[in-house]
């Protein structure tokens, strides 16, 4: 018995109830602000009041529970059975808004979200064959990009999260940020293993408590409105089928999937368990699948949060059932709001501080890829380079795009689907159709380790 507990996967280790949701509720506050982000900024272009934006908001967390315990749970075919945390992608954002603005409304985004995930469910083992086009050099870049777009994040949330206020970028909250990134620093200092793997989570907290003492944590409007809230069936009508929305978000599930088959190679390559076409082809039927479920409650196209990848990097936990207990307490989340307005008043810079090194975590990881690659041999350094700064664009500038048709901006304004598009088409061009035939050096080891 105990052998066999040595020959384990990783990801497929139990640590117990206690221990899954202390690690679970890390995932939650980790990647929470990024999943209410998508309804509060579409319901505002809708012109939806207050209530009914939380309405939004508590379907992203309940459907975002959901699709997280069935991507780590899974069932036969559907589930990459990784430690992977589903939400509301930010992917579509801009699609919804222009859909929502343009006459169509919330009807039209919910039938476009439909179709267009019903659409990718069927492309997802025709997708996944792609594996074999993501070696070292491929894979190396796609990780080190997601956890660079990630840490402007950390950054606007360091400086309190709303340009627009005051308050944006004063020294109380750069200094409240800072000081939850030295707690972090500090209790991954300390011998315990259990204080390192929950330093996120308990950086966060020490954090909240300092703010409060600080003066910075407004608690005052937890206990306000309801504590139980089950989420309706169409609370914002039935779904309406119009051709060009469907189109438009079909684009976004192209982009959605490239960006979740990134997301589960770099969980498998930080987890170090092996990702086949299979599994990713099971990861993205999960996303696809929660994708066409959610409208039904309210919420919109459902993908892998980055962030979180980050995590599972930093912490060393890299069980699924913790994130399946994440996903529980986001289903929680859902149904209480309560819960919900607890976790929405802790500062944000306490969350941009503890953010700086997840993120940065996940950038140290594709670096650690890449260090694997002979670049010795020139045309991985150009793959590198150039993936990688095509990935930094958009994260430079969002605006770069913004001449482009429209396809073309839903398609790169994105660095993460930027780089993985660029990486893949170089990596084609150098290991695969054999350009450079007269160079016999050409056929790298990364090229060697796609074709096996």
């Amino acid at each position: 018995m105990a052998e066999q507990s040595k020959t384990i996967s990783p990801e497929h280790e139990y640590l117990g109830a206690g221990k899954s949701a202390a690690y679970g509720l890390q995932h939650v506050l980790t990647m929470y602000g990024g999943i209410i982000a998508p309804p509060l900024i579409v319901g505002t272009a809708v012109g939806l009041d207050a209530y009914q934006i939380g309405l939004l908001i508590a379907a992203a967390l309940f459907v975002g529970g959901l699709a997280t315990i069935l991507q780590t749970i899974g069932v036969k075919y559907v589930g990459a059975k990784l430690p992977l945390v589903q939400g509301v992608s930010f992917a579509g954002v801009a699609t919804m808004v222009a859909i929502v603005t343009t006459g169509g409304g919330l009807s039209a985004v919910y039938g476009a979200v439909i179709i267009a995930s019903l659409m990718g469910f069927l492309l997802a083992p025709y997708f996944s064959k792609i594996i074999r086009f993501f070696p070292p050099v491929v894979t190396g870049c796609v990780i080190t990009v997601i956890g660079l777009s990630l840490l402007p994040v950390a950054i606007r949330w360091m400086m309190g999260g709303n340009s627009k206020a005051p308050e944006w970028g004063s020294i109380e909250n750069i200094g409240l940020a800072l000081m939850t990134l030295g707690l972090v620093i500090c209790l991954n200092l300390t011998r315990n293993p259990a204080i390192r793997r929950l330093s996120i989570l308990l950086a966060i907290v020490l954090g909240s408590i300092l703010a409060y003492i600080l003066g910075f944590g407004d608690f005052s409007k937890v206990a306000n409105g309801a504590w139980v809230q089950v989420p309706s069936f169409f609370a914002f009508g039935l779904p309406t089928f119009e051709l060009t929305a469907i189109i438009s978000m079909l684009i976004v599930t192209l982009v959605i999937m490239t960006e979740t088959t990134a997301d589960i190679i770099a969980v498998g390559e930080i987890v170090g368990t092996k990702v086949d076409s299979e599994r990713i082809s099971n990861g993205l039927r999960a996303d696809m699948l929660s994708s066409a479920v959610a409208p039904i409650f309210g919420s919109f196209m459902q993908s892998a949060f980055a962030q979180n990848v980050g995590l599972v990097a930093i912490t060393g936990v890299k069980s699924r059932f913790v994130v399946a207990a994440g996903g529980m307490i986001l289903v929680a989340l859902g149904l209480l709001p309560i819960m919900g307005r607890l976790i929405a008043a802790i500062p944000v810079p306490v969350l941009g501080g503890a953010g700086l090194v997840l993120f940065g975590t996940v950038a140290a990881s594709g670096i650690r890829t890449l260090a694997k690659i002979d670049y010795n041999e020139q045309k991985n350094l150009i793959i590198v380079a150039t993936a990688i700064a095509a990935g930094m664009i958009p994260i430079i500038d969002h605006s770069f795009y913004a001449n482009f048709p429209k396809w073309v901006q839903t398609l790169f304004h994105s660095g993460i689907s930027s780089t993985c598009l660029m990486a893949i088409i170089l990596n084609l061009l150098f290991n695969h159709l054999n350009v450079f035939k007269g160079n016999p050096s050409v056929s790298s080891k990364a090229a060697v380790d796609t074709q096996h």
